[in-house]
């Protein structure tokens, strides 16, 4: 019999990075033939000098792969990747439709994360995500503030509560 835990089938996961390997990971990944993904969006960084547009990694300390379980092992022993990004005691499995929504979204043109008015949420308004891993799902405020908010998301049947800059949210 087969183990139920264990496919072949390739899926896409998140790993937890070292802070600003981003990048590197992608790279060095991806010339060990493994699928990876480091989504970047331009910036606008002001120097002392100058002004200068660069790629910085959307999500900070991740990095995809869509790799099958045989390849665990080369994935973790690449310098930089501290581990995958667990949920329920196994490596989350990030759905196809997910991915490609991230992808479709930073491949438009005049893509811009919608900053909110300084006067903050309030316990049981009702939000959409704009940015991040939870990007277009929608949740309702548990705990409202200026800077960080949680917000309470219906996902796979559970309920989560995650905690978001506000700057994150938009009203619904």
């Amino acid at each position: 019999m087969e183990n139920p835990g264990k496919t072949n089938e390739k899926r896409w996961h998140a790993l937890y990075t070292k802070p600003r390997w981003e990048k590197k990971i992608d790279t060095v990944l991806l010339r060990k033939g493994v699928e990876s993904w480091c989504p970047l969006q331009k910036v606008e960084r002001q120097w002392s000098d100058r002004k200068k547009i660069i790629e910085d990694p959307l999500f900070k300390s991740y990095v995809f792969v869509k790799i099958d379980d045989t390849e665990r092992t080369k994935v973790l022993m690449t310098d930089g990747v501290l581990n995958f990004v667990y949920y329920l005691g196994k490596p989350a499995i990030i759905k196809d439709e997910e991915v490609n929504t991230i992808k479709m979204y930073l491949a438009e043109k005049d893509a811009r994360i919608s900053i909110i008015a300084d006067e903050g949420f309030r316990d049981g308004d009702k939000i959409r995500v704009n940015y991040g891993v939870f990007m277009d799902k929608q949740g309702t405020i548990l705990r409202g503030g200026k800077k960080k908010v949680y917000v309470q998301l219906q996902s796979l049947g559970q309920v989560m509560v995650v905690e978001f800059p506000s700057e994150y949210l938009s009203p619904l």
